[in-house]
């Protein structure tokens, strides 16, 4: 009986965090009891003296009766609400272009949080694959307090994503409120709005894209979340976009049929869309439509990146932010490919699933096709959003943007080398493969004698290949164009992700939670500098200002603003490595 009872414990622990980390129903948890209580029952007064076999059958029944009821309460998909608690408090009314809303009170009062608002029509329909359109006009007041659903994307199991919290961020948190999964749709074209509680006017804006690789991610995740800048006098507009297949597909019947002649930038046409709303817009929630600042993160910044040399967003933003990504590079190493590569992949998916015309692509429906996200996220140069590369653009002087703050992270590779790390058996092929006749000069660079040095050298050399090297481009081409350019290297180490690609974000936008042993004092000391650094950018395009270090413009593209456990100027540590990657890609020097 002691043997029962140990296993029997642990099993039905297990059983409880199986259906917590799923996010499964109240249900699932009630019946789990019922059912253990019953299986207990049965054991002590019929199974405990019995035959062995008899006991293997209870052992299976109980593990069988909770594998239906994980199924049986599988949670369901829902919207996400903006507000905490069971009741929210709605701030007045806010008239816009095509209707009026209300939004909810967050942070405590201070803070007010419009979700939801559509920007476009849905893509849906005949509309998928189309230019976004313009939203239709709706009576009444909408009740902004739940966000939209993601864009449509790939999804894992709920299980995948919470131990992704647990052993990546170790930041899981147990709740009872959140036994559902966020809704996932093709109707994905929505803005949410912060800003400061009461009335305000002329604050600067701050327009955020999310990364994900083009191919998922979401609006309104915490740790981009508007609320820690708009608690500072900033209003903060976040925008879901076409993803994946739905976003980047390029195919030249439907190129034929748009009136502008474009194909394959959907996405990135649905962020210019939330521009133009924002400049519409924005002065209703206080915000200045002439004092904005685009900003992003991974595919995000990419996507500021070639926004800041589309024709289509001249005049719709004035400065930038972008983190870890551009699309600068002569040839980017990642959400960018050429339009011929782009028209041959749209041609093998259409061979993938025996269709030939957009109407016959229309009728696919997103779930058979959503996991083309895979082989469908990239920008291209569809002659209408762009007219030819981000660099080709800068190397003529051709740029929207009128003061850049940008930067990446010491350990940027971590998070895409956890089942890739080097060795020193493996390091120089590895090399080798990469960089094949300019090997040997980063391999006289990057020198391993162990096994920890050829894996921190090769998450190094990984790093400035997808991330660090692309923006030396883009601070070499903005100070060229007499652009005035801010970098930045973020370092700081904690007991989250760190100083891992996005591990900034938390600090810039000013979300670090109050509550969490993850962060110390020094860590809320460093969100405080980098957001005014980052408040004073967009207030007046320069990140100095009163009570901060001096941070100097990187015109020679080799001094930059370290964050970390110290905060002051650095030399750019790779410079070295990038002299051999200029080579590779005939950058001249």
């Amino acid at each position: 009986m002691v043997a029962f009872g140990i296993v029997g414990s642990l099993l039905f622990l297990l059983m409880l965090a199986v259906l917590e980390l799923n996010k499964n129903t109240l249900l699932g948890f009630v019946l789990l009891l019922l059912v253990t209580v019953g299986f207990v029952l049965l054991f002590i007064k019929v199974l405990h003296g019995g035959k062995w076999y008899w006991k293997l059958l209870g052992w299976i029944g109980w593990i069988g009766a909770f594998i239906a009821i994980l199924l049986l309460t599988w949670p369901p998909m829902k919207r996400v609400p903006a507000y905490a608690g069971k009741t929210p408090t709605y701030t007045g009314t806010v008239s816009l272009e095509k209707g009026d809303v209300r939004g909810v009170l967050i942070d405590e009062g201070r803070v007010e949080l419009y979700a939801g608002i559509p920007y476009a029509k849905p893509p849906v329909g005949e509309l998928r694959w189309r230019e976004p359109q313009d939203p239709d006009a709706w009576e009444g007041v909408l009740d902004a307090d739940h966000f939209a659903p993601m864009c449509m994307q790939p999804t894992e199991l709920p299980i995948v994503g919470s131990l992704k919290q647990v052993i990546g961020f170790h930041d899981y948190r147990i709740s009872l409120s959140d036994n559902y999964r966020p809704a996932v749709s093709e109707d994905g074209l929505y803005v949410n709005v912060w800003k400061p509680a009461g009335k305000v006017e002329n604050l600067p804006v701050l327009v955020f894209i999310h990364g994900g690789t083009l191919q998922t991610g979401q609006p309104w995740y915490g740790d981009y979340a508007g609320t820690g800048l708009a608690r500072e006098g900033a209003v903060v507009v976040n925008l879901g976009y076409r993803l994946g297949v739905f976003g980047y597909l390029a195919d030249e019947g439907l190129r034929a049929e748009s009136e502008h002649g474009t194909t394959g930038n959907y996405g990135l046409l649905d962020q210019i869309k939330a521009l133009e709303w924002v400049r519409t817009n924005v002065a209703a929630f206080g915000g200045d439509p002439l004092n904005v600042t685009l900003a992003g993160e991974s595919a995000g910044s990419a996507s500021v990146s070639a926004i800041c040399t589309s024709p289509l967003a001249k005049g719709l933003f004035q400065r930038v932010l972008l983190e870890s990504s551009t699309v600068a590079s002569i040839e980017p190493p990642h959400s960018f490919r050429s339009y011929d590569d782009a028209i041959a992949s749209g041609k093998e998916l259409k061979a993938r699933y025996s269709v030939n015309t957009p109407a016959e692509l229309r009728a696919l429906s997103a779930g058979t096709i959503v996991n083309e996200a895979y082989t469908q996220h990239f920008m291209t140069v569809d002659g209408y959003a762009l007219t030819e590369t981000p660099y080709e653009s800068y190397k003529k002087g051709v740029h929207n943007e009128q003061a850049i703050l940008h930067g990446y992270n010491a350990e940027e590779s971590g998070p895409f080398l956890i089942l890739g790390n080097a060795n020193l058996k493996n390091y120089e092929e590895r090399v080798r493969a990469y960089f094949k006749e300019y090997a040997d000069d980063v391999l006289k660079i990057y020198s391993p004698k162990t096994d920890d040095e050829a894996k921190d050298m090769w998450a190094q050399i990984y790093g400035a290949i997808f991330f660090n090297y692309p923006h030396y481009c883009l601070n070499r081409l903005a100070a060229e164009n007499g652009i005035p350019v801010w970098e930045y290297y973020f370092s700081k180490h904690n007991g989250r992700l760190g100083a891992w690609h996005s591990g900034e974000m938390i600090y810039v936008y000013g979300n670090l939670p109050q509550d969490s042993r993850l962060f110390d004092a020094a860590d809320h000391k460093l969100s405080e500098t980098m957001r005014g650094f980052v408040l004073n950018f967009m207030r007046t395009g320069d990140p100095n200002g009163e009570g901060l270090p001096a941070w100097e413009s990187n015109t020679d593209s080799a001094r930059m603003m370290e964050f970390g456990t110290s905060t002051g100027m650095i030399d750019e540590k790779y410079l070295a490595l990038y002299e051999v990657m200029d080579r590779m890609a005939g950058w001249e020097r």
